[in-house]
């Protein structure tokens, strides 16, 4: 029996929006409230994803998707971090594919057991990678969703929470330009020289995503 996916669009006046998942039998029913009416199918499994974002933009655009920092700001550690001594960390990241910002992230992220900072803070991972690293899967809240408009393009911006044991963040996602959902491909190499976009020199201040790593299991 074939599995189904029903994404239901709900327009409901609460202050935060829980996408609500539902698997009853064969049929998984994906409920998001509060997110903009205009929006596309694939912009809402863009507002959707749960640390996975990078994973999503890498198969979009089948390239991968680099991570640059941009500024990061980190707590003193002046031990491990635990619940009692708890390490913040704020950061602003650029989702670069083909030399092109895709999303611009900016987070607040709490860390409280050893095994997240060293992952986090010593071995470079993003948030998604880390939250993968950890094993567990993680509770997410979707606070909120809008479009806007800035001088000629069309944002797309999503605030949202990611949690699990010894980790919070509370990240701010805007996608600058919504074209790139409509003309994919077209969009990516706009205004790129002739080369191969998809082999671009690879800096030292990029972080390698786990390319399109893909586990199927029966």
């Amino acid at each position: 029996m074939l599995a189904r996916l029903h994404l239901f669009l709900l327009f409901l006046d609460y202050p935060t929006c829980f996408p609500s998942i539902h698997t009853v039998a064969a049929s998984t029913s994906v409920q998001l409230s509060c997110i903009p009416y205009d929006t596309t199918g694939i912009e809402r499994i863009m507002l959707a994803a749960q640390g996975d974002l990078q994973r999503l933009l890498s198969t979009y655009f089948a390239r991968p998707i680099f991570v640059e920092p941009v500024n990061v700001d980190t707590s003193p550690r002046l031990r491990s971090a635990s619940p009692d001594y708890p390490i913040t960390q704020s950061r602003r990241v650029h989702l670069v594919c083909a030399g092109k910002v895709t999303c611009i992230a900016t987070s607040t992220v709490t860390l409280t057991s050893p095994v997240a900072e060293r992952l986090l803070l010593d071995e470079k991972f993003p948030i998604g990678q880390t939250i993968r690293k950890l094993g567990q899967c993680p509770r997410f809240s979707l606070l909120n969703a809008e479009t806007l408009t800035v001088g000629t393009k069309r944002e797309l911006r999503r605030t949202y929470t990611l949690e699990t044991e010894g980790f919070s963040a509370e990240i701010l996602e805007v996608f600058p330009d919504r074209d790139m959902f409509v003309r994919g491909e077209a969009w990516l190499l706009e205004g790129q020289p002739e080369r191969d976009v998809a082999c671009a020199r690879v800096t030292e201040n990029h972080v390698k995503p786990e390319w399109l790593k893909i586990s199927v299991v029966h």
